[in-house]
């Protein structure tokens, strides 16, 4: 099914060459093709317009798949602590863009699927969050941690859950880094996505898989063809 977005949605896919975990993991064949082109062709599928912002010579060189439209991402923004809100900004600003709404997606997160970018859309389209991102349910157990100062603990999320059961904990949920949608005036007003109004939707874990090592790629793999093999119609003979 497609899920098809208002006009004026935009998306986003930042693509860089370096990677520590995994090198050239962006364009390192994926169920048949690059990894990143699986996040172009769902940027295509459920936007208006697809940017790659991009440092790798042969995206650059050959304009990428059909359909998204290339930016140069400068050297300065493509190190390993090269902050995503420069890099958005980067692209927007090259891009000529002052509004709309922009949907971000990671390529590193292929098992995303159209609904859970539809859902992030919709809820942004509320009007009730500033930003609206994608979150995976997660262990329960970090409501528990706290900050070290001169030998004082500070609990990060107070101390009533310091001494609970683990069982009596509240479910937590952690960014998965596959989807975030927000208008991109404000953005550029407000110079960044940190913003106490964000809203979530929840991914189940089975497609929350970040891919940053070789081992997450061969299991985001196996499990992507998987599914494809599962969604595949039958045929009769």
């Amino acid at each position: 099914m497609t899920h098809s977005l208002a006009p004026l949605a935009l998306a986003l896919i930042p693509v860089r060459a370096g990677s520590k975990g995994l090198p050239g993991k962006n364009v390192r064949p994926f169920a048949g093709r690059p990894l990143y082109e699986h996040a172009v062709q769902q940027g295509c599928t459920v936007a208006d317009r697809c940017i790659v912002s991009t440092d790798i010579a042969d995206i650059i060189a050959s304009g990428g798949p059909p359909g998204c439209d290339v930016r140069v991402r400068p050297a300065n923004l493509a190190g390993d602590t090269a902050p995503m809100d420069a890099v958005i900004t980067d692209a927007i600003v090259d891009a000529g863009l002052e509004a709309g709404t922009m949907v971000l997606l990671q390529a590193t997160s292929p098992l995303r699927r159209n609904a859970d970018i539809a859902a992030a859309v919709a809820l942004y389209r509320t009007g009730a969050h500033n930003l609206v991102m994608s979150v995976s349910r997660t262990d329960p157990g970090p409501l528990k941690y706290g900050f070290m100062t001169d030998g004082t603990f500070c609990p990060v999320s107070g101390s009533r859950f310091c001494f609970a059961n683990r069982q009596a904990l509240p479910p937590l949920f952690r960014p998965n880094g596959a989807v975030y949608v927000f208008d991109i005036a404000w953005f550029l007003c407000n110079g960044s996505l940190a913003t106490d109004r964000i809203g979530a939707v929840e991914m189940d874990a089975s497609v929350s898989l970040d891919v940053d090592t070789l081992a997450d790629f061969e299991r985001a793999e196996a499990l992507y063809l998987s599914s494809q093999a599962r969604d595949k119609p039958e045929t009769t003979g």
